[in-house]
């Protein structure tokens, strides 16, 4: 059974065949399987594939020829909801991201952290994040105070920028990302490959709203035997 914070099936169908897009495994041209054929393989229904090519199709990413099949369309300036998320798997293919909420609270912002909004205060998020179902990364997220009083558990979907965008009217339309390594946190649960205090890889975010002024602040620790960093240049 899904998460109760997953997003429909048909969406998050559609953001796997855009991060598949993004990482060439379905290359421009490509005609798709049958669809009867494609459900199968992806374990839902036909009538969720033809959803969720729909949504594929509305934003460009598919060419629908009739009486020859599907046909992807590569579009650089397309965007699925994890179009900032990074970590693609190890061996290859960029996986569907999913998230396990592990705590949301109000505090003060993280000494040394750099400034992020107005308020004295921020949202933490804490989650455990999940590649193509294996768990992969901690993500350690803050949130000005001014965005809104309060965060709860249940309101958060699997895509934090659609919670933004959906619930908060915020767009991250740009991130900095800092790469490096790190050791694991203290708060690591064992869901996490690695244990406390071993080096992993590690990501330092920044990310401004749509006026260009940095609401979020982001630390996360993965797994270098599970995922890799990958930033493309277009």
């Amino acid at each position: 059974m899904a998460p109760p914070n997953a997003l429909p099936i048909y969406q998050r169908t559609a953001e796997r065949l855009i991060r598949e897009i993004a990482v060439g495994r379905l290359l421009d041209g490509e005609r798709l399987p049958p669809e009867r054929d494609m459900a199968a393989a992806l374990g839902i229904s036909v009538g969720t594939l033809r959803k969720s090519l729909a949504d594929l199709q509305e934003r460009g990413l598919l060419e629908r020829r009739q009486g020859s099949g599907n046909y992807i369309r590569h579009v650089p300036e397309a965007a699925g909801v994890y179009a900032f998320f990074r970590l693609e798997l190890a061996e290859g293919g960029g996986g569907l991201p999913t998230a396990d909420v592990l705590s949301v609270g109000r505090r003060a912002k993280p000494a040394g952290a750099p400034g992020f909004g107005p308020s004295p205060e921020a949202h933490r998020i804490r989650r455990l994040r999940s590649v193509g179902g294996v768990p992969a990364a901690l993500e350690e997220i803050w949130l000005d105070g001014d965005r809104t009083d309060e965060i709860r558990p249940s309101d958060l979907s699997e895509s934090l920028y659609l919670y933004y965008r959906d619930r908060l009217n915020l767009v991250i339309g740009r991130a900095e990302d800092r790469v490096g390594v790190a050791p694991v946190p203290a708060w690591t649960v064992p869901e996490f490959p690695k244990a406390r205090g071993q080096t992993v890889g590690y990501v330092e975010r920044i990310g401004a709203d749509q006026d260009g002024e940095p609401v979020e602040y982001s630390r996360t620790w993965f797994d270098p035997d599970r995922v890799r960093y990958v930033s493309r240049l277009r």
